[in-house]
């Protein structure tokens, strides 16, 4: 794979499908429908959908494409794959909290290697480089050439006060439970995959996660999270997450800087 030209390419898509969120977020209104399982779908979804699936084909046709909103007609052939969820944090989209964004990741062998997370109403834009390094990027942002690189790295934790990101929509008792077993200095809230990107900025040391995700959902800010020296791994034995499994789905899972003494 050309990392030079895969990082570009993610990076400009994300973008665009940005544009195509936001035009609809800044509408009057918009129709919410439910798919099969629920969740909440919007017109976003499927204009971010079809910027990213059109670019991604036309630049890699021999890479096996995987996106959230095309999940059921996709079937894992491949151990090299590119994953998406076109717009990430759909609730909080319909909320208009800001707290959505576009993930694309490529994934090699189980590992995500490369991807980008970018928050369009937040205006925060991160991704790893080439050689697999993790920077965010002051805007605004040109579609063809990038800005100001900040290079992330995660923090070197204090285990007698952690600062500690949750899940904003998704909070329940058992991660309550669970965080209560570390010394907590401070917590905050995120949605979408923008949790693993404080973890990897160091504005959070942990971030634990008991409840259904998909490979689409965390892919992308588990690239950018270990391209910023950081750890996601099970939350049953603490092995490192891998992607590529049946169904798509994650089990529950643990995001950290080294040196946090996981319970």
């Amino acid at each position: 794979m050309d990392f030079d030209k895969l990082v570009s390419d993610m990076r400009r898509l994300a973008l665009e499908a940005g544009d195509a969120i936001m035009q609809i977020y800044s509408a009057p209104d918009f129709e919410v429908r439910s798919k099969s399982d629920a969740s909440p779908v919007t017109a976003a979804d499927e204009a971010a959908d079809a910027v990213i699936s059109d670019g991604l084909r036309a630049a890699y046709p021999d890479v096996t494409l995987i996106t959230e909103e095309q999940a059921a007609s996709h079937s894992l052939s491949a151990s090299t794959f590119l994953i998406v969820d076109p717009l990430d944090g759909t609730k909080e989209f319909v909320q208009r909290r800001g707290d959505f964004t576009v993930n694309i990741a490529y994934v090699e062998d189980g590992i995500p290697l490369r991807g980008v997370v970018y928050a369009p109403a937040k205006g925060r834009l991160f991704y790893t480089l080439p050689d697999g390094t993790a920077v965010e990027e002051a805007g605004p942002f040109a579609k063809e050439t990038s800005g100001a690189l900040t290079a992330l790295n995660v923090s070197v934790p204090d285990n007698d006060a952690l600062m500690v990101v949750a899940s904003k929509s998704h909070r329940d008792q058992a991660t309550d439970d669970y965080i209560g077993k570390y010394a907590v200095k401070d917590m905050t809230s995120a949605g979408s995959s923008l949790k693993f990107c404080l973890v990897a900025t160091g504005e959070a040391d942990l971030y634990p996660r008991l409840g259904r995700t998909m490979e689409w959902d965390t892919a992308a800010g588990d690239a950018v999270l270990r391209g910023a020296g950081g750890h996601v791994v099970r939350f049953d034995d603490h092995s490192p997450l891998t992607y590529g499994k049946p169904g798509w789905d994650n089990p529950f899972f643990i995001a950290h800087a080294p040196g946090v003494m996981l319970r």
